[in-house]
């Protein structure tokens, strides 16, 4: 069984931006909906900062070792979740490649930005207590990415 250390959920964290910023940048180009576009290039530089934000969490981050019973176990969880669901890089352009309707590209944002909070839900028992509020600020403005992407869906229908 693979396993990794803490550190490497930053990692995970930063591919997950990285990704979503790629994919609101390819689908504002591809898109024609105006509404869209513009909340799409808006959550690209969120994902930006975002990505940064971990990046910067990663340079400080001091060796942690949760107490856990089962720590190898838990990580292969995190790794198998975020590389299956969240920043499978071929998946993702697939779904470049295949969305060309503003509905579905945010039916796929709206499912990755909730599973993005999953995930960073998730990570939180691995990190040290002086770290949380910084995740934390992250899952809210995620949450608010969800709610954002909601009601531009609502509006185009």
């Amino acid at each position: 069984m693979s396993h990794f250390n803490a550190s490497e959920i930053f990692q995970f964290a930063m591919a997950i931006e990285e990704n979503g910023q790629r994919f609101y940048l390819e689908m504002a180009k591809k898109l024609s909906d105006e509404k869209v576009i513009d909340l799409f290039q808006y959550l690209a530089k969120e994902e930006e900062i975002h990505k940064k934000t971990f990046g910067d969490l990663l340079s400080k981050f001091e060796k942690y070792e949760p107490g856990q019973n089962y720590p190898q176990e838990y990580f292969a969880y995190l790794q198998a979740y975020a590389g299956n669901f969240i920043f499978d890089k071929k998946v993702l352009q697939a779904e470049i490649e295949r969305i060309s309707d503003p509905k579905d590209a945010l039916d796929f944002a709206i499912r990755r930005e909730l599973d993005s909070i999953l995930y960073y839900q998730e990570m939180k028992i691995w990190l040290p207590k002086d770290q949380l509020d910084k995740i934390e600020k992250i899952v809210q403005e995620e949450r608010k990415h969800f709610q954002k992407l909601t009601e531009v869906k609502k509006a185009i229908q």
